[in-house]
């Protein structure tokens, strides 16, 4: 049977939707461009787009997996250079209307997963910050090399890299377009792990697993917290936290997940 972000998918050029195959709840969306090494142009942005709008009300998956297509030799090599060569600054802010396809993959309410078996550069970078998680074969490198077309980070970049690895560290990458190891970018705070190639698709799995078999609505709720926190103060985050908390005691997956550990037993999570 087709799920809803499995139809979304249907009859794109590049972006391909498939539920189930690494896991049950668990979806993956994969970028298959070759020819461009998975570059984000304008049909690519659209088809993500729709396909993370698919992902947000299908109730058949509980967490995502964002990749490359396995032909490209990358996550995503950045955005599409031609059209951006193309453009003027009034074409540009157009295309850079919000929400962006960072946007929609940073508010999806399921957690989504980066796997980087390939290099992510510029958009690509952008895109993979943009993630819950990121996964990191150790072949692939990741940066930010925009600074020598001339331009700066427009997907994000100079917002949630700094986020992710310090104000010093993210303008170290950004000024001078420097590319990292993903092992160097593990340790910088980039990606979370950095895996061997032959192993990259068991560790996501074994992670994505682990989080489409937790209650969905608590892990919707962390997500909440978390991203929401972000742009809070500490007080306030924590203020916001609570309310999550508290919200959950009025749920069946509450009482559920109580119960089953008191009766020790799996739980039968219904996301409400």
């Amino acid at each position: 049977m087709t799920t809803p972000a499995e139809a979304a998918a249907e009859g794109n050029e590049f972006v391909a939707a498939e539920v189930g195959g690494r896991g049950e709840h668990v979806a993956t969306v994969t970028i298959d461009r070759p020819d461009a090494r998975n570059a984000l142009n304008a049909t690519v942005r659209s088809e993500l787009k729709s396909v993370f709008a698919a992902i947000a009300e299908d109730d058949s998956v509980r967490v995502v997996v964002l990749t490359g297509g396995e032909d490209s030799g990358a996550f995503v090599a950045g955005a599409d250079v031609t059209e951006l060569h193309e453009r003027s600054a009034v074409e540009q802010r157009e295309a850079s209307s919000f929400p962006r396809v960072y946007e929609v993959v940073a508010e999806c309410p399921k957690p989504v997963v980066a796997r980087v078996n390939g290099h992510a550069l510029g958009g690509g970078c952008e895109l993979a910050q943009a993630c819950d998680v990121r996964i990191a074969a150790e072949g692939a490198k990741l940066g930010q090399p925009e600074i020598g077309l001339g331009l700066i980070p427009g997907g994000g970049g100079t917002q949630r890299l700094p986020r992710l690895v310090g104000e010093g560290q993210a303008l170290k990458l950004i000024l001078s377009g420097e590319l990292v190891e993903a092992t160097e970018a593990a340790e910088l705070g980039l990606v979370e792990e950095a895996v061997p190639e032959g192993e990259l698709d068991g560790r996501v799995d074994d992670l994505a697993g682990a989080i489409a078999e937790k209650s969905p609505l608590a892990v919707r709720r962390a997500k909440q917290a978390v991203r929401g926190g972000a742009d809070r103060s500490l007080r306030q985050g924590l203020a916001y936290e609570r309310e999550l908390f508290v919200g959950l005691f009025d749920s069946h997956d509450k009482n559920e997940g109580i119960g089953a550990f008191l009766e020790d037993r799996e739980p039968d999570w219904r996301g409400e």
